[in-house]
């Protein structure tokens, strides 16, 4: 994708990015109340209706299993141990294993099915999220870290997996325990049932007051992690800039930063969220010696019998059990729901404007094109493009030249559409680009940009990539057009040959040179090369030159070079100094007016006969 030079940009996206907190870089997002983080959540598994209900069935019988072991229990303890029935006692106890083994396998069950449920709607998320980032404008990629967008589609993605498939079965089967065992309780004694509710209370206050630390502080983490990922990205990524710079040492401080900053949020998260481990084992075995101590006042005055104590004191222990692990939820869930959130912010953020389904057709486009007082900046108030206005007629080949900075680049942002201008209109064939889709427009461009970019696939694929229609012989003819091909042989497996990581195994220039080939092979209407000979030798360039003389043959096209000796035979060269056309004319002409130009084309060629 084409950026605006560094310095253009370099200013507004300093400007643009949030600092987190402990000035973590990245966006952190705004509290948002965790009811619709949920039933957005939920809405992904509405499509699993009749599946959710037959969990919800099994979920139902094994929960009625676990209820009835401590209650056969019981029945074993008064009817058959206290008269030494052996066979009732081996009866019950039969019957005991039974329901156990076919509560575990319907738990198994319930657990299969849900992981494949979660995995579904969670793929979904994903598909949403990614297809999301595609219809976004360049300019939230600006402002956010490729690592930290990475971020949310693993690590925050991840953490609602670990809610989803591992915990909705877990908290419907608790609640309904905890309801089931509140049934079972008041139905064999009322007072020791009534003992029991005094720890309810007492183990939601506790949770309620550290969830509200866990869930900021899981919201932290999550930025933290975010943060750390752009920071191990960039450096990986740059690493040939980092050694070359000697920035090793500088690169791992940075690193050290970032991932301190996880271990603070970590701690402080994780600090809270264990808290609650240790209160429910306390208040577990304060409901254990409640029950067992009035219960032994209540046996010894023959209120209740042995068996019943038995019972509730298995009771109690399953009824601790639910309720810690729906405090043990809360670890998973307050990381869940802060990384649900971070996915939903980008699903929330305005995709890039477009024309609409009923824009009219964009199928033969002659090229003319014109700019009429645009005025566009990459951040309000600050205008990069100032009352620009210039018409390139078909077939003509316009030049942009100027200082770094100067907004040349910017001006074909505008005509892709990276960027919607502020003012003034872009017209194509007398149609304004902004009643076009974008997806039609850019089928009529071809861009050859500076910063190359290829993917990890063949040599032939990366070709390939401007028309995915296109015969193996069109990308081989396209190469050899390109001056291309003779570097292509060289390599063992040649068209087919795996291109690495970014093209790490290709030269720079290499790698423009497959640009080029793209190029050509999308036969656009409109051609756009942005410093497309810059990283090639003097002999290479002028082979390249003759090629794309010959592609940029009856196509209205822009070139952006700082070498001016590129653009000598232009049909107009436009002079822009600070967001505005300051010259315009042939080469010659400018040459012949002694102006900028002139001033821009001797500090070039000092000593040389113009």
């Amino acid at each position: 994708m084409m950026r605006a030079s560094t310095r253009e940009v370099r200013d507004v996206r300093a400007a643009m990015v949030p600092r987190g907190p402990m000035g973590m870089r990245g966006v952190i997002e705004k509290p948002r109340h965790a009811r619709g983080a949920i039933v957005r959540l939920l809405s992904y598994l509405k499509p699993f209706g009749g599946v959710l209900a037959l969990v919800f069935v099994l979920i139902v019988a094994f929960t009625l299993c676990g209820l009835l072991g401590p209650y056969l229990m019981g029945v074993a303890i008064d009817r058959y141990i206290a008269t030494k029935d052996v066979s009732g006692l081996a009866r019950v106890a039969a019957l005991m294993l039974g329901v156990y083994l076919v509560s575990n396998i319907l738990q198994a069950a319930t657990g299969w099915i849900m992981a494949r449920v979660s995995q579904n709607a969670l793929k979904q998320v994903r598909n949403d999220l990614f297809s999301h980032l595609q219809s976004l404008p360049l300019s939230f990629f600006d402002r956010n870290p490729a690592g930290a967008l990475m971020s949310r589609l693993t690590n925050d993605v991840d953490a609602v997996n670990q809610a989803v498939s591992q915990n909705i079965t877990s908290l419907f089967g608790s609640v309904l325990s905890l309801f089931g065992i509140l049934v079972a309780m008041f139905l064999l004694d009322r007072w020791l049932a009534m003992a029991t509710l005094v720890v309810v209370p007492i183990m939601f206050a506790f949770t309620r007051f550290v969830a509200r630390y866990t869930r900021k502080g899981f919201r932290r983490l999550q930025g933290a992690l975010a943060e750390l990922n752009s920071t191990m990205e960039e450096s990986i990524s740059g690493h040939k800039v980092v050694k070359a710079f000697r920035r090793s040492d500088a690169a791992m401080e940075s690193f050290r930063k970032a991932n301190d900053d996880v271990f603070r949020a970590g701690v402080y998260a994780n600090t809270y969220a264990l808290l609650l481990m240790p209160l429910t084992g306390v208040l577990g075995n304060f409901f254990v010696i409640v029950l067992a101590g009035l219960g032994g006042w209540l046996a010894l005055r023959d209120l209740v019998s042995v068996g019943v104590i038995a019972t509730f004191i298995m009771y109690g222990q399953n009824f601790i059990n639910p309720l810690r692990q729906l405090a043990n939820m809360y670890n998973s869930i307050q990381a869940a729901l802060a990384g649900a959130e971070r996915v939903f912010e980008i699903l929330d953020t305005p995709a890039e404007i477009d024309a609409g389904v009923d824009a009219p057709p964009f199928e033969e486009v002659r090229g003319d094109v014109r700019f009429e007082h645009v005025r566009f900046g990459y951040q309000p108030g600050f205008p990069v493009i100032k009352d620009m206005t210039l018409a390139a007629e078909r077939g003509t080949t316009i030049a942009l030249v100027g200082p770094t900075g100067a907004g040349k680049t910017t001006v074909i942002n505008l005509l892709t559409r990276f960027y919607e201008i502020d003012e003034g209109s872009i017209s194509i064939d007398g149609v304004d680009i902004r009643r076009v889709r974008k997806a039609d427009l850019r089928r009529r461009l071809g861009l050859v940009l500076q910063d190359t970019f290829l993917f990890s696939d063949t040599i032939m694929e990366n070709i390939r990539y401007g028309r995915p229609d296109a015969k193996d012989d069109e990308c081989m003819y396209a190469a050899r057009t390109a001056e291309a091909e003779h570097f292509i042989l060289q390599f063992p497996q040649g068209y087919h040959t795996d291109l690495t990581e970014r093209a790490g195994n290709l030269s720079q220039g290499q790698r423009q040179l497959l640009a080029i080939a793209r190029a050509i092979l999308a036969d656009p209407s409109i051609l756009i090369l942005d410093e497309a000979t810059s990283s090639v030798d003097t002999r290479t360039e002028a082979r390249i030159q003759k090629a794309l003389l010959r592609l940029m043959a009856g196509r209205t096209s822009f070139v952006i070079a700082h070498r001016l000796s590129t653009i000598r035979d232009a049909d107009q060269v436009l002079v822009v100094k600070d967001g505005e056309i300051v010259e315009r004319g042939t080469h010659h002409e400018l040459l012949d007016r002694r102006g900028f130009y002139r001033h821009l084309y001797e500090s070039q060629f000092k000593g040389e006969t113009i």
